[in-house]
């Protein structure tokens, strides 16, 4: 085996971890950031068209769109055909100093590229083989295509929005199954690498994105189908109550949330109503819960009768959880975020000023941080190959038959 790749400079707790990431678009990518946000070293592996997130704009310059910028910061980038001998060897080789290998496509596609598990694991017994695809291939559905919306569509997401709300099915407008199955993708892989340090060998991972998404999905809503036989319907009631949504105020709306006995009590004081606190529909938790229609209702004809502004004051004063209602426009500029770093700018060599969300969390001993803008398509070509033991000659011939690309050499 050749020598393992020397490590780049990076800070966290998973310094000394390194990822080769074959994955694309959104699910895949976001579990690598995360991983990446944390000191692993993710190699990122392109085709010569570049992961299709890259075309999603804005952006100030072709194949570096927003999400794209964010999604895959603290990575480096590596252009390989990998339908080609020379691409397939490089990237084998590559596999061979790196603790983990992830790809989103179907293990037959994989197979036929010549990286199936049997493959990369002759060069690498210790890796981890990490799958991350749309359905397990134990199942009927295996190799179904599956893309964001498809999965909120078949895990009941879109349903139950229309069954709080009333209206038409929706998505959820931002790419939840994506991401939420993601940190599930990353939790496996850090465990299984954790799992192969100790026992000297690695093994395969599947992550499907259905049954992820609808493990997260049944966790709230499996309702009475808990039981055998059923205790009555599917559902939360609580998250499915009709006026479980921002409530309307005299002149815009405020989030709410009252929760405990204690809170109730300080509600009902607020308003000049105490005696409603021995009423039976609000008297403890579990006749609000089974009166939440009615009790969400309540609510939302009180807090109509009066400004936002003096309902947040007077909500804070009798400690009952409520805030503001923000648009992303809002959050952006939200003063919390701002002062804990959360909201975080830097200078990008290409598109120039940008703003990003930092590292996610505080680590005391190993710190984090944005140690890299995310890389223009194929930027760390020559360095990745060098550092696998290319030569020259051999990096210069790669780039000649497009085999690889230097992004360096873009003119950006």
């Amino acid at each position: 085996m050749d020598q393992p790749l020397p490590e780049t400079p990076c800070a966290g707790p998973l310094a000394g971890v390194r990822i080769l990431d074959l994955s694309s678009v959104v699910m895949g990518p976001y579990a690598t950031q995360v991983l990446a946000d944390l000191g692993a070293d993710v190699i990122k592996v392109e085709s010569p068209a570049g992961d299709n997130m890259r075309a999603v704009g804005p952006m100030r310059n072709p194949g570096m769109g927003h999400i794209y910028l964010h999604l895959n910061r603290n990575k480096r980038s590596i252009v390989l055909d990998l339908k080609t001998p020379e691409g397939l060897d490089a990237c084998l080789k590559l596999a061979e100093s790196c603790d983990a290998l992830l790809y989103n496509i179907r293990p037959q596609a994989m197979a036929r590229l010549g990286l199936s598990y049997e493959a990369v694991a002759a060069r690498n017994p210790r890796i981890v083989y990490v799958g991350a695809y749309g359905f397990g291939e134990a199942g009927p559905y295996a190799g179904r295509p599956a893309y964001d919306d498809l999965i909120q569509g078949q895990t009941g997401i879109a349903a139950l929005s229309a069954q709080q709300s009333g209206d038409v099915p929706r998505y959820a407008p931002l790419t939840l199954a994506d991401r939420a199955v993601g940190l599930h993708v990353g939790i496996a892989l850090v465990s299984a690498v954790l799992s192969a340090r100790t026992l000297g060998r690695g093994q395969q991972v599947e992550i499907p994105m259905f049954e992820g998404m609808a493990h997260l999905v049944l966790g709230d809503h499996l309702g009475g189908a808990t039981f055998e036989p059923p205790l009555g319907p599917t559902g939360y009631a609580r998250l499915l109550a009709p006026h479980r949504r921002p409530y309307a105020t005299a002149d815009g709306y405020i989030c709410l949330l009252i929760y405990n006995d204690k809170h109730w009590r300080n509600f009902f004081s607020l308003i000049g109503r105490p005696e409603l606190s021995q009423d039976p529909r609000f008297h403890t938790h579990g006749a609000r819960a089974a009166n939440i229609s009615e009790v969400y209702a309540f609510v939302a004809e009180v807090i109509a009768t009066r400004p936002s502004q003096d309902w947040l004051a007077d909500l804070a004063r009798a400690d009952i959880p409520a805030s503001q209602l923000y648009t992303i426009d809002g959050l952006i500029q939200d003063e919390h975020l701002t002062a804990t770093g959360f909201i975080q700018e830097m200078d990008h060599p290409s598109e120039g000023r940008i703003r990003t969300t930092g590292p996610l969390g505080r680590y005391e001993g190993t710190p984090t941080s944005l140690r890299r803008p995310a890389p223009r398509l194929g930027q760390h070509s020559r360095e990745v190959l060098a550092q696998a033991g290319y030569g020259p000659e051999q990096i210069a011939a790669m780039l000649a038959r497009g085999i690889t690309q230097d992004g360096n050499e873009d003119g950006l």
